[in-house]
């Protein structure tokens, strides 16, 4: 049994290499309103995403993420994509990771949906718990306590995606 939804589910590969082309306007805002449309729990929305286009804003979060990383300067975390979408959740919420993860989700599985290339990348945790991260809040007027959930890198794919690996042997139990 498969249908459209399923389709995408099954076929969505992290991109690693992106074209610098700019995601168009109306595929971004479609990408993000199914964010938006994420389960949270108990409805109440913990998570808020930060669409990054301005590519110097981007070039700025990805030299902070590859020193978080430990990576040698000029290593690009975000492998050349030209929107990065930062999920961030309030901490006050017991359950903001989880919110989070499931708006990472959305946003990739709806950038699959439109053909549009898209990667989860860490450390948006350690960049929103340091002063860097604290003045792009500040710069937004975003007021309280948040953790960095995810970066959704995103573009258009420079190459074939990867076929997907086999699934586990002990994935699921059914009792």
């Amino acid at each position: 049994m498969t249908n459209e939804t399923l389709k995408v589910l099954e076929t969505r590969r992290s991109c690693r290499k992106f074209k610098p082309d700019m995601v168009s306007k109306e595929e971004l805002d479609a990408i993000i309103k199914a964010g938006t449309y994420a389960a949270s729990g108990k409805g109440m929305q913990s998570a808020t995403i930060i669409a990054v286009t301005d590519k110097e804003l981007r070039d700025e979060i990805a030299k902070e993420n590859c020193k978080i990383g430990g990576w040698k300067e000029g290593f690009d975390p975000f492998y050349g994509a030209p929107v990065i979408l930062i999920v961030i959740a309030k901490k006050d919420n017991p359950n903001h990771v989880y919110d989070g993860s499931l708006v990472m989700g959305n946003l990739m599985n709806a950038a699959e949906s439109l053909g549009v290339g898209s990667i989860w990348i860490n450390r948006a945790k350690q960049e929103f718990e340091s002063e860097f991260g604290q003045k792009i809040l500040d710069r937004l007027g975003i007021e309280g306590e948040y953790e960095g959930i995810g970066h959704c890198a995103l573009g258009y794919a420079a190459a074939e995606a990867p076929k997907p690996a086999p699934r586990k042997a002990d994935y699921v139990y059914y009792i």
